[in-house]
């Protein structure tokens, strides 16, 4: 009987290793150092139908597409609005969508597979755009940051993503991400080196904050709520930083 080589066996083992590299690869690309927002067909296709009416509907509010672009969520309601920059640098509301999906509850993310979307200060650069996600499109908020590592925080690839489907993730409705990703690739296509993702559990009112002041989370909250005090206040987006562990807004130069 023909006896099998070892040579066999592992060649076996090297078309699966390269078969799931080939399936993990827009995860590996998303997070990839690129200067520029990569594209495929599919998101080509999007900026394609989306640029006109957004162009309009942002010339109608005094408004460019490829100025810059904050981006504030929060889970409940479950919202995300985008900010565009006027000439004079000032963020003026531009547009909302609904989160079609969002897993977990109030509170942020603790470790990897609790289910719960992150809170907290996020920003995403070209390379954490991902044209290729299995969710329609897709971008790595950048969880965890430097608030979360210094608190043993874990988990990866937390995304927002079209599909209206969530674990861990908040997902859109295709409309809304390929609108919201039109706006994104314009504003770092025009030098925008990364886009401020601010997300909370609500608006940070002094009615919100005291209705959950019994929450396990209501310090944590109350970190949060500076800077979205800084921005309704100046509309300019906040310079939040870590410092010894804690969020900290720092003053406008």
């Amino acid at each position: 009987m023909k006896r099998t080589r070892p040579f066999d066996a592992w060649k076996m083992i090297a078309v699966l290793g390269a078969a799931m590299m080939f399936l993990c690869l827009p995860a590996v690309l998303a997070v990839a150092g690129v200067d520029n927002v990569r594209d495929t067909p599919r998101s080509r296709a999007a900026v394609e139908a989306h640029t006109p009416e957004l162009s309009e509907a942002l010339a109608e509010k005094g408004l460019r597409l490829g100025a810059p672009v904050y981006l504030r969520l929060t889970k409940e309601p479950a919202v995300l609005t985008a900010y565009v920059a006027n000439e004079e640098g000032v963020y003026e509301p531009f547009r909302s969508w609904p989160v079609c999906s969002v897993s977990g509850k109030l509170g942020p993310k603790l470790a990897e597979g609790d289910l719960q979307a992150p809170e907290g200060f996020y920003s995403v650069a070209p390379g954490q755009m991902n044209p290729a996600s299995s969710y329609h499109l897709a971008f790595n908020i950048g969880y965890p940051n430097a608030f979360d590592r210094d608190h043993e925080r874990t988990g990866s690839y937390l995304m927002v993503h079209g599909s209206c489907v969530s674990v861990g993730c908040y997902a859109m409705t295709d409309k809304g991400i390929e609108e919201i990703w039109t706006l994104m690739q314009a504003a770092m296509d025009h030098g925008q080196s990364a886009v401020p993702v601010h997300i909370f559990p609500f608006p940070m009112t002094a009615a919100n904050l005291q209705r959950h002041a019994d929450d396990e989370n209501a310090p944590f909250w109350r970190s949060l709520a500076p800077a979205w005090e800084a921005f309704d206040t100046t509309a300019h987006v906040p310079d939040v930083r870590v410092i010894d562990g804690e969020y900290e807004v720092q003053p406008v130069a």
